[in-house]
């Protein structure tokens, strides 16, 4: 049987590491969708050793079921991969190494055995907390070495085990157990053995896990043969689509936030708003595929015309700045999303406009906004000035930008209002004007 050979990994074992144990080619941590098109390129065998958990969705049962039921071999270990591969070992798919074993012994059952926090791929996928397999392997050791006692080891991996996953690391662990009053010398002997005697299980059986197949190939590894019949159910008709829009192997930070890049937008009371927006635009571009609308390179052409000339990006270095500043790595997936987006917000603008109120009501600015429009109308009505001009106002054009921006909004004049006008929803210019001018004439300094 031939074919190329996937592996997912991450956190667990650098592609670099893998390389060196067997010749297949290294895609990131698997999430919903990946095995699905890994699948497509006809591979012998598929190794899942990392995937996602919890923002991103993990990587599901039924895309392994399909991929051993179309006669690929499906291997799992270490991480996610392990806990697949205890779920569906009845299935045919393959599990390699003790933390597979422990799962399918039901020695272990939760997912937070094996999740850890981690860097971005830029960031090598360093790790920033340790695995409760890893802790339960490494006290294992400690005990058979004499360097802590049977009880000792026991509260240790009840303390690891009580921390959310993300705050598991070993200072933390050894300081809570320093306040429940376990033994300092034990603690301390523990401390200073860690650097050279910490196990990483995880490691030992994604390395085991390639040797393993490395061996396989070279016996002759001929197609998966299951005895399942696999149903193709709407679901699994809906993740497959969804799944088809992307590609192999893409970038993850095309499709996951950092957490540390949440943190800034939570500190700075912009998530709830960045989110809502992100959804929107994730439905909006949903919606343009199920009606089926591509974008042609004509009509990404365009786009990028007009996204430059919005946001000022006149030069062709400009531009180039802007995408190495955004990290923007896939130009093209992003121009064809932002066509996308623009195109259903034109079909779109008047159920948008429809549904604005309710939005406004759950965001509790609605009673407040509708007052303060009403009461404008009144006053302008009374005073005649219902289509003011600037001469009614007594200032001039320059006047009045400063009025609003410096005094009201207490930012610069923007240098170019017509990006600003349309940034805010103004059909142009001439219309953040009148607005402008209704405002100071129905609100002067000092009412």
């Amino acid at each position: 049987m031939s074919g190329p050979l996937y592996i997912f990994t991450g956190p667990t074992l650098s592609a670099e590491e893998g390389r060196a144990e067997l010749d297949a080619i290294f895609l990131p941590p698997a999430a919903q969708g990946d095995v699905y098109r890994a699948t497509l390129e006809r591979p012998v065998a598929i190794g899942i050793i990392d995937g996602y958990f919890e923002r991103v969705p993990s990587v599901w049962h039924k895309e392994i079921l399909w991929a051993m039921s179309e006669g690929i071999h499906v291997f799992g270990c270490a991480s996610m991969g392990a806990l697949r591969a205890a779920e569906l070992a009845a299935f045919g798919m393959e599990g390699v190494g003790s933390i597979f074993e422990s799962f399918q012994s039901g020695e272990l059952e939760d997912d937070d055995e094996v999740a850890v926090a981690h860097g971005s791929a830029e960031d090598g996928y360093r790790l920033l907390s340790e695995a409760m397999v890893n802790i339960r392997a490494t006290l294992a050791a400690a005990e058979s070495l004499g360097e802590v006692g049977a009880k000792t080891r026991a509260a240790l991996e009840r303390v690891a085990k009580e921390l959310f996953y993300m705050e598991r690391a070993w200072p933390t662990v050894l300081t809570r157990a320093a306040r429940e009053g376990l033994p300092a010398r034990e603690l301390e002997a523990l401390r200073a053995w860690l650097p050279t005697g910490r196990v990483d299980q995880k490691r030992r059986d994604a390395l085991r896990m390639l040797r393993t197949l490395r061996t396989r190939l070279a016996e002759g590894l001929a197609p998966k043969q299951v005895r399942y019949h696999f149903e193709h159910t709407d679901a699994w008709e809906e993740v497959r689509r969804r799944a088809s829009r992307l590609p192999l192997g893409g970038d993850e930070g095309d499709e996951v936030v950092p957490e540390a890049l949440l943190d800034e937008l939570r500190l700075r009371g912009s998530f709830t708003g960045a989110h809502r927006a992100a959804l929107a635009r994730a439905l909006a571009v949903e919606q343009a595929s199920r009606l089926g609308r591509t974008a042609d390179e004509v009509e990404l052409q365009r786009t990028a015309e007009v996204f430059r000339v919005e946001r000022g990006l006149f030069s062709a270095e400009d531009f180039e700045r802007w995408r190495q500043t955004q990290r923007v790595e896939n130009l093209e997936r992003f121009l064809e999303d932002e066509s996308q987006v623009r195109w259903v917000e034109t079909l779109f603008a008047t159920d948008a406009l429809r549904h604005l109120p309710d939005h406004l009501r759950a965001t509790g600015k609605y009673g407040a906004l509708l007052e303060r429009a009403r009461n404008k109308e009144r006053v302008l009505a009374a005073r005649g000035l219902e289509r003011p001009m600037l001469a009614d106002a007594g200032m001039t054009e320059a006047e009045l930008w400063r009025w609003f921006f410096e005094q009201q909004l207490g930012r610069p004049v923007p240098a170019n209002l017509e990006q600003y006008a349309r940034d805010s929803g103004f059909t142009d210019v001439d219309a953040l004007r009148r607005a402008v001018l209704r405002e100071r004439l129905a609100f002067p300094p000092g009412t």
